[in-house]
């Protein structure tokens, strides 16, 4: 109350409505009603109401968040394999602050890692990717561990077979080929040359 105010005894009582939470919504007007107190006679005043306002300042302290991108490890089957998105890890920030969600994060670009033959083959997950959509946090770093997905190769043996048979000057062989391990993609496989010989003991 300013001005030459209330005389002794008289006044009023406000309500202040004013409120605002969010950094992009401040600054706000900070309202108020008033209602003259009983014996009071807004008639002998002239009251004029002057609104402050509310501004909201955004938390600068660093906030990190860490990214990882999705994993997969395959065995070779002949098919193509991928792996997509990425999830939060963590969020680090200074205690006694209000919460930084990942919903408050925004992401352009693809997430995903595709292939079909052995090898490895990164998700291509960048820190430029992820950006900050709450104007409450000015200051925040993201730090991304990249996806990827891993295609084995599959683990083949292959055995020539024994052989053995008395002494008749000619030549022994046998051009037999087994497969073992994993074995080879259905479709898939390999010719064989057998050249083991043995003629004398």
């Amino acid at each position: 109350v300013s001005g030459e105010g209330f005389v002794e005894g008289q006044g009023v009582t406000w309500n202040v409505t004013g409120t605002v939470t969010e950094v992009k919504d401040s600054p706000a007007t900070n309202t108020f009603t008033y209602t003259p107190n009983e014996g009071t006679n807004a008639d002998n005043y002239t009251i004029t109401p002057e609104y402050g306002t509310l501004t909201i300042t955004p938390v600068t302290d660093e906030v990190v968040v860490t990214i990882t991108g999705g994993t997969a490890s395959v065995t070779y089957n002949g098919q193509p394999h991928k792996v997509e998105g990425w999830a939060v890890k963590s969020i680090t920030q200074a205690e006694n602050e209000p919460p930084y969600d990942e919903s408050n994060i925004g992401f352009e670009g693809k997430a995903i890692a595709e292939g079909t033959d052995a090898n490895t083959y990164p998700m291509g997950l960048t820190e430029s990717q992820f950006k900050n959509n709450n104007a409450n946090f000015t200051n925040v770093r993201f730090v991304v561990e990249d996806g990827k997905l891993t295609i084995s190769k599959r683990k083949v043996t292959l055995t020539s077979s024994d052989a053995e048979k008395v002494y008749d000057g000619k030549p022994l062989t046998k051009k037999e080929v087994k497969v073992s391990g994993e074995g080879f993609v259905e479709g898939q496989g390999a010719t064989y040359d057998v050249t083991g010989s043995r003629t004398d003991v």
